[in-house]
């Protein structure tokens, strides 16, 4: 289960929730918290399992600690879910329990969006996309304003498109719209975030039907967006491998003698041999 959580965030999101608890207790889950966030930076730092041993113990104490704080406020949703999100993590991979705490947390209040969106990712990462859409769309009906819940939905309905096409529910058509909506809605939301706007302008690619003036507009229009010259080279290899499909070979070539970094030349040689065989037929 892919647990992205900004801790930051969190924090924020710890008084709202803890609606029954008192000062004292929302203060004790923040430290818990706070010592999750220093002790998953510090394990994110070590390259071997054997560099992990002299942080285990410091993970078992939190775990502990955990325990013994939900035992004391057995009805705080906010205590179950930053378990949930110390168990899912690689260090400990612990989901199923993650999972159950999520469920409950669920259960004791089931409006918080990042509750929804965590389920989703575990069910995702069972094979149930179906399911996972579901707790996806209710963390967007609560949270509409959150991009990366619309960008996950995206990400889910590319990476399990035969499930879904399949399930009888979704055409393919119903599918791409749905897809591309969320993408772009994700980067609307998002504008300062490039990796929003960049897997909206690839969701192209995944299209049954090709719209490829729309995509050359986007990428031109993008390109204007970003500032480092790396960035606009990579999105003019996206330029020219659009206008490879429209078989406008001549102007995909202009843009392919524009992109220099060592970097990208690689990936030119593969588009501008695409171009020298597309000229060819």
């Amino acid at each position: 289960m892919k647990f992205i959580v900004r801790f930051v965030l969190l924090m924020c999101w710890l008084s709202a929730v803890c609606v029954h608890a008192d000062d004292k207790a929302v203060e004790s889950l923040k430290r818990l918290v706070e010592r999750q966030r220093v002790l998953l930076a510090e394990a994110a730092k070590k390259t071997e399992l054997v560099e992990m041993e002299d942080l285990r113990g410091r993970f078992q104490d939190l775990v502990f600690d955990y325990e013994a704080y939900i035992k004391r406020h057995p009805k705080e949703p906010a205590g179950y879910v930053s378990y949930a999100l110390l168990l899912g993590q690689p260090v400990i991979d612990e989901r199923k329990r993650a999972a159950a705490l999520l469920l409950k947390a669920n259960q004791l209040d089931p409006n918080l969006p990042l509750v929804k969106n965590q389920l989703g990712n575990y069910l995702a990462e069972e094979g149930k996309p179906l399911d996972a859409l579901n707790y996806y769309l209710a963390a967007v009906r609560l949270a509409p304003e959150e991009p990366l819940y619309h960008y996950q939905i995206g990400v889910l309905l590319t990476e399990a498109r035969e499930d879904f096409v399949k399930s009888d529910a979704w055409t393919r058509t119903t599918l791409d719209e749905a897809m591309q909506e969320a993408f772009e809605r994700a980067s609307a939301l998002a504008p300062g975030n490039a990796a929003y706007a960049y897997r909206f302008g690839e969701s192209f690619y995944d299209l049954e039907r090709s719209e490829w003036s729309a995509a050359l507009a986007f990428w031109r229009t993008f390109e204007e967006k970003v500032s480092s010259p790396i960035e606009k080279e990579t999105i003019r290899l996206h330029q020219a491998n659009v206008l490879i499909k429209q078989e406008k070979f001549s102007e995909a070539r202009g843009v392919l003698a524009t992109v220099g970094e060592p970097a990208l030349q690689a990936q030119k040689q593969k588009l501008v041999a695409q171009l020298d065989a597309g000229a060819k037929k």
